[in-house]
């Protein structure tokens, strides 16, 4: 199969606004596909209707073999989703937290082992409302992968991480990726981050994706790799606007 997610022509407003227009992008199975823009861009509201919680104006959007217009419930157990803030259950701990979100899903895992993997693997039973921002970023990957989908779409997911959390998240994202069969679609402001990790870059400008390469090829490119590639994109844009 040539592509985990394909998008095409993807078209979404809200009232008179039009949000997202004609947008197209592809990722493909087992690479890290960087989803960049500014605030405001779209790229929440493109993550949204992939996951069917939003419905799309019009275009397409295929999760391997299935479309989400007729295929939801198939799509949600493919995908694992960290979209805006996370919402725990703030008196119960990780574990209880991600017990519940296994028992939604009908799923069974190991999950002082995903705990291990994010890096909260020796917390106690303390309620979550006890947990610092960061320590709410690493479960909140937990939770998207605990049900162990093929697919994790995770916005903004380094949110609230120290550096060294941030450097934990990149080594676990490229593990994923390259020993247990992952895709994985992250949005993230943090440029470098972005570059160290991804495979694939898209950015979300005025409502399509205006370019999509692959990093390599950026950085081959470019003198200062994804900052400049990035911020032409941008300036482009505006000057066809």
């Amino acid at each position: 199969m040539e592509y985990a997610i394909e998008v095409k022509n993807l078209k979404k407003s809200f009232q008179s606004l039009e949000v997202i227009k004609g947008c197209n992008l592809s990722v493909r199975p087992n690479e890290i596909y960087g989803f960049l823009g500014a605030n405001g861009a779209g790229k929440t509201t493109v993550f949204k209707m992939m996951a069917g919680f939003l419905h799309k104006d019009a275009g397409s959007i295929r999760i391997f073999e299935f479309d989400t217009e007729n295929h939801h419930n198939q799509i949600l157990r493919s995908i694992g989703l960290s979209i805006e803030t996370p919402v725990f259950y703030e008196h119960l701990s990780a574990k209880e937290n991600l017990e519940i979100h296994l028992a939604y899903m009908n799923a069974e895992a190991d999950i002082p082992k995903v705990l291990s993997m994010v890096g909260l693997g020796e917390i106690d039973l303390r309620p979550v409302s006890k947990f610092s921002l960061g320590m709410r970023a690493r479960l909140a990957i937990a939770r998207a992968m605990i049900h162990n989908p093929r697919i994790l779409i995770l916005d903004e997911p380094i949110n609230g991480l120290d550096p060294q959390g941030i450097r934990d998240m990149r080594e676990l994202f490229k593990k994923l990726t390259e020993k247990y069969d992952k895709t994985i679609l992250l949005s993230s402001h943090a440029l470098s981050e972005v570059e160290y990790v991804a495979d694939t870059v898209g950015i979300l400008v005025n409502g399509t994706v205006t370019k999509q390469a692959k990093m390599k090829d950026i950085k081959n490119q470019y003198s200062n790799g994804l900052e400049d590639y990035y911020f032409e994109a941008i300036k482009g844009a505006d000057t066809n606007a």
